[in-house]
């Protein structure tokens, strides 16, 4: 059924918090190796840019994502400036104890709404997933961490197809009553549409606060920005993006996954919303990071506005 905004009391947030995944989600399935020292010029370039929430890292077996084996390395490199968070992924007790030593203040964890998603990433169930997270929430809390949580496959997966949004809310709530603040909602494989993501993000709603909800859109058939648009109308006052729109979608073929940074702070300076974000600066960073890559940026607002350098052209 389409919608009207003036069928309801629609509005958007005064202020939308960015949340900048291009340091971890972006780069981890990057297929050459990434220095360190790229990583950490990318990170301070980005918190140069007016960012307060970066993903620094993950503290994962090196075996499944070399792109991060590096993560404790970087993180005692950067710059780090007051006000701006660095959370890193954590996927169990040890690599908590490995993130704790490298003097994080923020973790993430990862669950997923399908059944098959989540048996062939983790070889469990969901519940059985969820109850391994429980320690590790705690343990992060205890040790004065603040501990957000994903879900993945909220509008789709690459094994089941459509995933209904009982099974988005149930995983939802378990992480946020486990110790999340927030509930990042991942559309992995980039396949919904404004309607599907508006009735998904009103079924959590119910059972976790729309200000505690964030979303995390990728970009596969084009849609992310619509997505977004049609749920921060809903109230939802945070947006995951990366950089560049690095990251592709290991599950679908040419998929570009990552909404890009630069395309949705023009969207929400369009829109009279305030981020405390540079543009322009995002852009030249853009530029910057694509040719380290050798390529150009997958951001349309990036290529419209063109960088200093086109060598990765």
């Amino acid at each position: 059924m389409l919608y009207r905004k003036e069928e309801a009391d629609l509005s958007y947030p005064a202020n939308v918090k960015i949340v900048e995944v291009g340091p971890r989600d972006g780069l981890q399935n990057e297929a050459q190796i990434v220095s360190a020292g790229v990583k950490v010029e990318l990170i301070d370039r980005l918190a140069d840019c007016g960012l307060s929430f970066i993903e620094a890292g993950a503290f994962v077996s090196p075996r499944w994502v070399p792109q991060m084996a590096d993560s404790a390395e970087v993180l005692a490199a950067i710059r780090r400036k007051p006000n701006v968070s660095y959370p890193v992924l954590v996927p169990n007790i040890k690599g908590l104890e490995r993130a704790i030593a490298a003097g994080v203040e923020e973790i993430a964890v990862f669950g997923a709404a399908s059944e098959s998603f989540t048996q062939k990433n983790i070889n469990c169930s969901i519940a059985e997933s969820l109850e391994r997270f429980l320690p590790v929430m705690a343990e992060a809390r205890a040790q004065g961490l603040r501990v957000r949580g994903y879900v993945s496959c909220v509008l789709g997966c690459p094994y089941e197809g459509e995933v209904a949004v009982s099974a988005v809310s149930d995983v939802a709530e378990a992480l946020y009553h486990g110790g999340c603040y927030e509930i990042s909602l991942g559309d992995t494989i980039g396949v919904g549409t404004p309607a599907k993501a508006r009735a998904m993000v009103n079924a959590v709603a119910e059972r976790v606060p729309v200000g505690d909800l964030a979303l995390h859109f990728h970009d596969t058939y084009g849609q992310a920005l619509a997505n977004i648009h049609a749920c921060l109308e809903l109230g939802v006052g945070t947006v995951d993006s990366s950089l560049a729109g690095l990251g592709g979608c290991p599950y679908a073929d040419g998929a570009s996954g990552n909404v890009a940074s630069e395309d949705v702070l023009y969207m929400l300076e369009g829109l009279g919303v305030k981020t405390g974000i540079d543009l322009a600066l995002l852009i030249e960073t853009s530029w910057w990071i694509s040719e380290q890559l050798g390529r150009r940026p997958a951001s349309k607002v990036a290529l419209a506005r063109g960088g200093k350098t086109e060598k990765a052209s």
